[in-house]
């Protein structure tokens, strides 16, 4: 969430900035002005009216304790106004409030100015390329036909027990995405991030504070019974372990990682491109999440890129780092990198990782903040990484190491999975 006091400093920058993600803010802006105008003078006057009520409640004892009871009760008239007011005050109050903060809520992040202009995903900027694609002959297969080939993945059984876009993983192919999931832990531990293991649903104020209520309400499964919602991804539950916290400035960085399942109840159009493991309603992931302080925060963002970049290869497959424009930009992001793994079968790029920066957006919701060295409480940047998701990584070894004696498994994988070869 924006800050009133940087909407108002840099109100012109703002609106030049958001023009990148293709939204004209400038009435949504002077809006929000107006409202903290609104608040600040109807707090004040509420002051005011309770400094005055006190004084006089003070006056009246004194006037009793010396015996002059009709100015007592003359005055104390007047209190019984004031407290009026100042009830009537607080309402209006109250109501400015929610309309600043529903108007703030309504605001996506500001991008850095890094972001490129741009409508859609197809105006995103290479940053790299890297890695050889492999020649497949014309027998290649995509990964959902290898899967169904070498009895790895059962999407019908999937559908049958709970509907389309939850598969179940069987045999060697359980085995992969259990060896993948630890393989990605252990080279997030080694590289100093904690590990957690966190809840799989969470409440409506953790929602809101990574930015996916109200946003992307739709996208997220709710138990209604209990209010709960089901992850989207392991970066809401871990960024919500320090919600409310006040740290210290020599704290900084933490650096959490986590594997959860995933939620997500978006529907997406039919045909190849969401065939198999491209889109699911539940999917595995390892997750990487940093609470920076914000003079590093975009040292750390490049070692995060640098970090996901080091596990494509040791899987030696080849990817494409692309940085988002203003338009395929998310809601809560200044600045996010896209990797996508070149799927040989399919002829096509798919996105198995984002890494972002959120600078203080979600710091701002979350209340997070840290004593800086001069002793002075300023919120933290939080980043958040996949590394990684895990459908579209074993899409990507199931195709580009695809042979016609079977699949073989990446070096780096052959200890945690046992085998080096699926026939």
């Amino acid at each position: 969430m924006l800050q009133v006091t940087e909407i108002r400093e840099n109100k012109d920058a703002f609106i030049q900035a958001l023009t990148k993600r293709g939204i004209d803010a400038a009435e949504d802006l002077e809006a929000v002005i107006k409202a903290d105008e609104t608040r600040r003078s109807t707090q004040a006057e509420l002051d005011e009216t309770l400094s005055q009520s006190n004084k006089f409640s003070k006056e009246i004892g004194m006037l009793y304790k010396n015996g002059e009871v009709d100015k007592a009760n003359a005055m104390k008239e007047k209190t019984v106004e004031l407290k009026e007011t100042s009830k009537k005050l607080q309402e209006q109050l109250n109501a400015a409030v929610e309309e600043l903060e529903q108007l703030l809520h309504n605001l996506p992040n500001i991008p850095h100015e890094s972001v490129p202009a741009g409508t859609d995903e197809n105006d995103n900027e290479v940053v790299m390329e890297e890695g050889e694609v492999p020649k497949l002959g014309d027998e290649a297969l995509p990964h959902w036909e290898l899967a169904k080939k070498y009895d790895l993945i059962d999407f019908e059984l999937g559908v049958k027990i709970t509907g389309a876009g939850f598969p179940v993983f069987k045999g060697k192919g359980a085995k992969l995405q259990r060896a993948l999931i630890t393989y990605f832990l252990d080279k997030n531990t080694e590289a100093g991030y904690t590990e957690y293991q966190v809840p799989h649903v969470v409440n409506e104020a953790s929602g809101f504070g990574t930015g996916q209520l109200p946003d992307k309400e739709g996208q997220m499964y709710h138990i209604t019974g209990d209010n709960l919602y089901l992850i989207p991804t392991a970066e809401v539950p871990v960024t919500n372990l320090f919600r409310g916290d006040l740290l210290m400035h020599n704290e900084l960085p933490i650096t959490c990682t986590g594997y959860t399942p995933c939620f997500r109840r978006e529907a997406g159009s039919y045909g190849a491109h969401v065939r198999g493991l491209n889109r699911l309603h539940q999917f595995d992931k390892v997750e990487i999440v940093r609470i920076e302080h914000p003079d590093n925060s975009y040292a750390a963002l490049d070692g995060m890129v640098e970090h996901v970049k080091s596990i494509l290869r040791d899987l030696k497959l080849p990817y494409r780092i692309l940085r988002l424009c203003g338009g395929d930009l998310g809601f809560t992001s200044a600045l996010t990198y896209d990797f996508e793994v070149f799927s040989t079968a399919q002829d096509r790029w798919l996105e198995i990782s984002s890494v972002s920066n959120f600078e203080t957006f979600q710091a701002n919701r979350l209340k997070l903040r840290f004593k800086n060295s001069e002793g002075k409480n300023e919120l933290v940047h939080t980043l958040n990484g996949s590394s990684l998701a895990l459908p579209r990584v074993i899409a990507g070894i199931m195709e580009n190491y695809q042979t016609p004696e079977g699949i073989k498994v990446p070096e780096v994988l052959v200890p945690y999975c046992g085998f080096d070869m699926i026939s």
